[in-house]
């Protein structure tokens, strides 16, 4: 009898196969990806004290596509762009004040939510499964509205937080999760035409 062992370093499920590419690709991948992230920013909504950005949506896919680690990777190489005075925070935004005001606790939650939404489809919460795709996006978001909502918290109090910081966001949590979890499918679907 065989058993099938992957290695512990290797995931078992990621689109893009980033831990097999050469180095190249993989520094390309993430400065493609922190590039995403910030023109993903620039869409907003104005809402006080925290806008609503499409930067969700990119911080889950980026998880999602290119697996926990590089997607960390990714989005802590954004920050870090951010943090060092480039416009690539929320309305262009930049500097390290934005780490400490009301947005602060969503910054330091977006690489945990890559991670998490790069962790569970290399366990098969991915576009081969819509369902649990979906539901990998959900808790991506729902990790930055907690980790947002209790910084905030700590600033306004929490029935402030939960009412100006996560309430409002709810349902474009919702949207964007369903919106990623289809576009995963379909480059699974995808991805098996060409491999068939």
């Amino acid at each position: 009898m065989t058993v099938s062992v992957s290695h512990p370093l290797r995931p078992a499920f990621s689109p893009l196969d980033l831990q097999s590419r050469p180095l190249i690709w993989r520094l390309a991948a993430i400065v493609l990806g922190s590039a995403v992230l910030a023109l993903s920013s620039y869409i907003e909504v104005p809402m006080v004290p925290v806008p609503i950005t499409m930067q969700t949506f990119a911080v889950t896919m980026i998880g999602a596509l290119y697996g926990w680690r590089f997607g960390a990777m990714t989005v802590i190489t954004w920050l870090a762009e951010g943090a060092a005075g480039m416009p690539v925070l929320a309305g262009g935004a930049a500097g390290a004040l934005h780490f400490i005001g009301p947005t602060g606790g969503y910054l330091f939650a977006f690489p945990l939510a890559a991670a998490l939404t790069g962790w569970l489809p290399e366990r098969g919460w991915n576009g081969n499964h819509p369902m649990l795709a979906f539901l990998s996006m959900t808790l991506g978001n729902l990790a930055c509205l907690a980790v947002g909502g209790a910084w905030l918290a700590a600033m306004i109090g929490a029935e402030k937080a939960v009412m100006l910081g996560v309430a409002p966001f709810l349902i474009g949590a919702a949207l964007k999760s369903a919106l990623g979890a289809a576009l995963l499918r379909l480059l699974a679907r995808d991805s098996k035409r060409l491999a068939g």
